[in-house]
């Protein structure tokens, strides 16, 4: 899967934010079209959005359009002004306040017109699914079954907030007098939607750009329940989200010394062993297959470990 740990959010109304992204360190950039871009701006952003792919310099990130949604008038224009235009230079188009799994299947069969009229593979470019309200959360399931191009399945927490009424202005942030996470079955929901189909989920903004501790906070939270990445909407929030969202250096360097062990351990040299002990812990099958997510993700993030491990004699 892609690195996906910060997903920057981009105007396309913006030439200077354009162009300053292609030099931040994040993951993924997601260039705009929908609510960062006011309405009589959105055919100059098309263009915009075009030239930056076809002409920037992007540092292996992944490239990702959020087009309008369905209940505008502006979403095919979105979708085939960027992709007849750019879509060489494109990895996703991401479209939000997916209700139903309908929208997603109008998506992908008109992303495999176009690419077939433009000499593109069909399938090659993903979609992003962002989950905004009610419909979107109940039938999150099918979903993100709806196509083989999803690769993720997003939370927007601000429209999602505003369509169940809850009575909070501070995106993403605890409630006072709540006596729990607001967003726990939420994020779970989309968690539980993702994995059952292999896709990532990504965590949606959190606004107040300034407070980077209290972004990290929130961060934590659905980086402790297993999602993937988060939204960074400042280029101040993409180191706390890169490195919240990775392992910690001795889990990871942990997570590889179980899977050297267990690889020597079930083999012949090894003595065809199950479950054995490494140090003071028993390690077995189950060990492996949760060494291998924080493997998988410490490798993803580009970290070198700093242990090895060393068969006995």
């Amino acid at each position: 899967m892609r690195p996906r740990r910060s997903c920057l959010a981009v105007p396309g109304s913006s030439v200077k934010m354009l162009d300053k992204a292609q030099g931040l360190p994040a993951d993924q950039v997601f260039l705009d079209l929908e609510d960062a871009v006011a309405p009589l701006a959105k055919p100059d952003a098309r263009k915009n959005i075009v030239a930056a792919l076809n002409d920037g310099d992007w540092g292996g990130k992944t490239r990702v359009v959020r087009v309008n949604d369905l209940t505008t008038p502006w979403t095919y224009r979105d979708v085939i002004e960027v992709v007849e235009g750019a879509g060489a230079n494109l990895d996703c188009i991401m479209l939000p306040k997916v209700q139903s799994a309908g929208q997603v299947e109008w998506l992908d069969l008109t992303l495999t017109q176009i690419e077939k009229t433009i000499g593109l593979e069909p399938g090659r470019i993903g979609i992003e699914a962002q989950i905004e309200n009610a419909a979107g959360l109940v039938n999150v399931d099918a979903i993100a079954a709806a196509s083989p191009r999803i690769e993720t399945i997003i939370f927007g927490p601000a429209d999602f907030m505003a369509s169940i009424n809850m009575r909070s202005l501070v995106v993403g942030g605890l409630i006072p007098g709540y006596p729990g996470d607001p967003y726990h079955y939420i994020l779970m929901r989309i968690l539980m939607a993702a994995r059952m189909h292999d896709l990532q989920a990504i965590d949606g903004p959190f606004l107040q750009i300034m407070d980077v501790d209290a972004f990290r906070e929130v961060a934590t939270r659905s980086a402790a329940l297993g999602f993937d990445g988060k939204w960074v909407l400042h280029p101040g929030q993409i180191d706390a989200a890169n490195e919240v969202y990775s392992p910690a250096q001795d889990d990871y360097d942990h997570a590889e010394l179980i899977l050297d062990a267990y690889e020597h351990y079930t083999s012949e040299a090894g003595g065809k062993l199950g479950a054995v002990m490494l140090g003071d812990e028993m390690i077995d099958e189950a060990s492996r297959k949760m060494a291998l997510v924080i493997s998988a993700k410490g490798r993803a993030a580009g970290m070198s470990r700093t242990t090895s491990f060393t068969p006995p004699s």
